[in-house]
């Protein structure tokens, strides 16, 4: 069925510089290895998908994900392509439906097939030394625009896996059916304890060193979601599956695959709503609010937050909604909004101390303690401090105390702090003091593979212009451009806690 112009296949063929021959012979030898040798794509068969928008059958639109894929050298899926997925009704528009080209939200059995796919995908990039670069992030008003409905309301359990010999519900592309097989208690607890051990290291240590490992985790996990198991394991299974998919897109955040992580961040809100964990999906949402901040766009992430924090529902605990308003509070310092970010602030204070412990934190909030309370509230003051400079002595305070409460395993967040402190000092015309707690930053970041503190260094380097000439903080910046790395990824707000 023609429905005009495929344009999100047409640009990416543009990206690509194949000719149409050359795709469909690319086509035929992929399917043939992957044993589909009845496949005879031809040239014009490809003009039929770009220009009238014909959608073909599998297995081609997961030979066109993979082809894509490794010739772009960044993980391109099937709804990327312009296409639908067997057995789901498709909303594509004219165009390519680009306000919504995920296809957002998904149905349960599309949630686990996105996952296996998605994660195949980045496995194979990392296979081959390539990196993920050159997606648009979706924007964060069309996120929450498309979700909202949908995260307000909990889900049920009578879809969250895919239908095997169900002729009306096909077979989802890239699932590896000889992992649907059923699992019991205890390898979903080892798979929990898999999932801490993976947070401590991404703590300490930054997100480079194990984010193949977790990617790798959070694939089989997708196989284990191909089986249908009792209520109470499959909600664990998909608990599993949001954290580690907030795990990946972190890491992938921190080492600067920024539409990969926010792919992931999407992933483990779908994960978490399956598994009727709504605190855990507005959690996922605000890791990608922070990534908006990170990368400049503060309205992005006000529009993610405001979803997080109403989708959330009642049972999200005191210091989860706190943890929530720091956010929101970093995102308003970032448009200079001081008043919204006292205001913000405060009622993050009154919630954090509200929370009496007496119900059990789960465990992807344990690590927001008092030290990243205080952490979060000197990036937000930091922040300010670039609109208001007589924010600069607060956030000074606030680093000084998440430095003294800072527990071991923390290292990324401890040079955090060093940095705010670092440049809360510059801007409070501090230069001895902020040239120490640079160079403590600097003695830790060689031990760590996170993408984000260089980012966070060099805008904290910007702010020693004004002291050149200054005998120490020369030497600093020598010392800072020795260390940088000599091909920045991008160009960043300062990065959080």
């Amino acid at each position: 069925m023609s429905r005009g112009p495929n344009t999100r296949l047409n640009d990416l063929f543009g990206l690509a510089g194949w000719s149409k021959g050359e795709l469909a012979r690319l086509v035929n030898r992929q399917a043939a290895a992957m044993g589909h040798h009845q496949l005879a794509t031809d040239t014009s068969r490809v003009r039929r998908w770009i220009d009238m928008g014909e959608s073909p059958r599998e297995p081609v639109p997961s030979v066109l994900a993979a082809l894509f894929t490794e010739r772009l050298g960044r993980v391109v899926t099937i709804e990327d392509l312009g296409f639908a997925r067997p057995g789901r009704t498709s909303r594509r528009q004219p165009g390519g439906a680009k306000d919504n080209p995920d296809g957002l939200p998904w149905a349960p059995e599309r949630t686990a097939a996105v996952l296996t796919e998605f994660t195949g995908m980045d496995l194979m990039l990392n296979r081959r030394g390539l990196m993920g670069a050159g997606a648009a992030l979706t924007a964060g008003s069309a996120i929450s625009g498309h979700m909202h409905d949908w995260l307000h309301t909990d889900p049920a359990l009578s879809m969250d896996a895919p239908r095997f010999n169900d002729p009306l519900h096909a077979d989802p592309a890239g699932y590896d059916r000889y992992e649907a097989a059923p699992i019991g208690s205890q390898e979903i607890e080892a798979l929990e304890r898999s999932v801490e051990v993976f947070r401590a290291w991404d703590a300490s240590r930054g997100g480079g060193l194990q984010r193949k490992a977790v990617v790798g985790q959070l694939n089989e996990v997708g196989g284990m979601l191909a089986y249908r198991h009792p209520e109470h394991l499959q909600r664990r299974l998909w608990g599993v599956a949001a954290n580690l998919a907030v795990l990946a897109g972190w890491m992938s955040h921190d080492v600067g695959l920024e539409p990969t992580a926010q792919k992931y961040f999407i992933i483990a809100a779908h994960a978490a709503r399956e598994g009727g964990d709504r605190p855990r999906a507005g959690e996922a949402l605000s890791r990608a609010a922070r990534q908006m901040v990170h990368l400049g766009k503060p309205h992005e992430a006000l529009d993610l937050m405001k979803l997080a924090q109403s989708g959330s529902g009642e049972r999200t605990l005191p210091r989860t909604r706190a943890m929530l308003h720091t956010v929101e509070a970093w995102a308003q310092a970032a448009m200079g909004r001081g008043q919204a970010m006292r205001r913000t602030l405060g009622e993050a204070e009154d919630l954090f101390v509200s929370d009496k412990n007496d119900v059990p934190p789960p465990s992807w909030m344990q690590h927001f303690d008092d030290a990243d309370m205080h952490g979060m509230q000197a990036l937000a003051y930091r922040t300010l401090a670039d609109h208001d400079p007589s924010a600069a002595p607060v956030a000074k305070r606030h680093a000084l105390e998440a430095l003294r409460l800072r527990g071991t395993g923390y290292q990324r967040s401890q040079i955090f702090d060093y940095l705010s402190m670092a440049s809360a000092c510059f801007i409070a015309d501090d230069p001895e003091q902020a040239d120490r707690y640079a160079r403590l930053a600097l003695v830790s970041m060689g031990e760590t593979s996170s993408h984000r503190t260089w980012d966070r260094l060099r805008e904290m380097y910007r702010l020693t212009g004004q002291y050149a000439g200054y005998g120490r903080i020369d030497d600093l910046r020598e010392e800072i451009r020795l260390a940088l790395p000599k091909s920045p990824t991008r160009k960043a707000r300062p990065a959080e806690v």
